[in-house]
């Protein structure tokens, strides 16, 4: 991991982003790459070329000011930290400036309380994951300590997520993370047999690694909706990270489906990390 993206909108959850990007940096000798996406209005869009370019400029400038006066915090001493204004707020760019940098993941922060449904639905946050081609880990809160060593990867296990899967499972490996399975079954017709789970998930790893062993840390649990199950399951382990499958473009709104009961939703504080499903 030797470059961090941070799209920072100056708000408290983007520096709960910076916060945690920070500790990952020092922990792995990486660099943040603070990106700021500068909208411009229609009305400001319509202009001359002549006048968008003064003005522009002028917004350039003083969106830097604020980027440096935002970046000046005791923990990124000893971190190094590019700053990159962009001129438009299209979320494409996120991807380009992480090609551009060989970038190996995203944080960002987002003010979703509602679980994790709205922590990506309708929001800036979901946007850059729809359209990241590296993951992207997801903060609600300042980080304390941030151990990721107990993992919780959530899936269907269909072949498609196989990339998601062997991409996560090399990262948090690597970090010496607890490694943790989870299936959710759900009524009616999305309903498996426990055979026919047990099938899937181990053809599915037979495939990953040629062997069946990972299938002693697959927990399968039955719930009303696939998001409360794996926040139940997360509350249930004491997790400290989520990391989910995404069909990038198609978003997640298809992998979430119903809704969560506050009680749940108030839990689900951990850190959520997605990773794109390759095609």
């Amino acid at each position: 991991m030797k470059n961090i993206i941070v799209p920072i909108d100056f708000s408290e959850y983007s520096e709960y982003a910076l916060q945690t990007a920070a500790i990952l940096a020092k922990k792995n000798d990486s660099k943040i790459i603070a990106l700021h996406m500068l909208e411009l209005s229609d009305a400001f869009l319509s202009h001359g070329e002549n006048e968008l370019a003064a003005e522009a400029v002028f917004f350039i400038k003083m969106a830097e000011k604020k980027f440096e006066k935002f970046l000046d915090k005791p923990y990124l001493e000893g971190v190094k930290v590019t700053r990159i204004v962009k001129h438009l707020k299209v979320f494409k760019e996120v991807s380009k400036v992480a090609e551009e940098h060989n970038a190996d993941l995203v944080v960002m922060g987002s003010r979703g309380s509602s679980g994790v449904k709205e922590v990506f639905l309708g929001s800036n946050t979901e946007k850059v994951v729809r359209y990241s081609e590296i993951p992207v880990l997801v903060v609600k809160e300042a980080p304390e300590g941030l151990e990721f060593d107990n993992v919780v990867f959530a899936s269907n296990f269909l072949q498609k997520s196989l990339s998601s899967y062997l991409n996560a499972s090399r990262l948090f490996g690597h970090l010496g993370s607890s490694f943790k399975l989870l299936f959710v079954n759900l009524p009616g017709e999305q309903f498996y047999s426990t055979e026919e789970i047990e099938d899937r998930i181990k053809g599915f790893l037979e495939e990953a690694h040629g062997n069946t062993d990972k299938y002693a840390d697959v927990s399968v649990c039955s719930d009303y909706t696939v998001e409360k199950g794996i926040l139940s399951f997360g509350k249930k382990v004491d997790a400290n990270l989520i990391v989910l499958p995404t069909n990038g473009r198609t978003g997640l709104a298809h992998f979430f489906e119903g809704s969560i009961s506050e009680d749940v939703a108030n839990h689900a504080k951990v850190p959520v990390m997605t990773i794109k499903i390759k095609k």
